[in-house]
């Protein structure tokens, strides 16, 4: 008879609870001897073995919630360390955004003082280029006048020169005039 232990202690639980009660003694009883004696060997035989494996079992159910504890630590310590790292990230994408703005703002203003510097030069130039052709206007008309025999009137002081005195640059700008740019490009 091979009965799990727990069987073993209900059925003998049963026995006594069924047996009959002997004459004259109070809370005694007659139980059958042999089946009372086999079930306890057999009790004593596979309770140690039982034993040890309740005791195997509690022991790999301590070491089952220790490895659950470390691993739940391990994964709460990796989360963390990858929330900082996507913060450090997050924050590494902020400064270059604003790096970046900071970049497209210098480079605009940049572009707007080298327009600047750009349109005054031409002006320039183009007031140059209006003094020349009302000199060589002027120059014709006389041209024209002596042909004739006739005295030219004096030419008016062209509006032109006034402009291209006038220094319009952006501070930290130096405007050439057109020959000296172009001394500067033959060196």
């Amino acid at each position: 008879m091979d009965y799990e232990a727990l069987e073993m202690i209900e059925m003998m639980y049963s026995m006594v609870a069924e047996a009959k009660p002997v004459f004259m003694q109070n809370g005694k009883c007659a139980v059958e001897r042999d089946d009372m004696l086999s079930m306890l060997e057999e009790l004593r035989d596979n309770l140690p073995r039982e034993m040890e494996e309740a005791r195997r079992l509690w022991e790999a159910k301590d070491e089952f919630i220790a490895s659950a504890k470390r691993e739940a630590e391990q994964i709460r310590m990796e989360a963390e360390q990858k929330a900082r790292q996507l913060v450090e990230e997050e924050e590494i994408v902020k400064q270059a955004k604003v790096r970046a703005e900071e970049v497209v703002q210098n480079a605009q203003n940049k572009q707007n003082e080298l327009f600047q510097v750009v349109n005054v030069r031409v002006d320039q130039t183009v007031a140059e280029s209006e003094t020349a052709l009302a000199k060589a206007l002027d120059e014709v008309r006389a041209l024209r006048y002596q042909l004739r025999g006739v005295v030219a009137p004096t030419p008016a002081a062209a509006p032109a020169q006034a402009a291209s005195k006038a220094n319009l640059a952006p501070k930290g700008y130096e405007v050439m005039s057109a020959d000296d740019f172009d001394d500067e490009e033959d060196e």
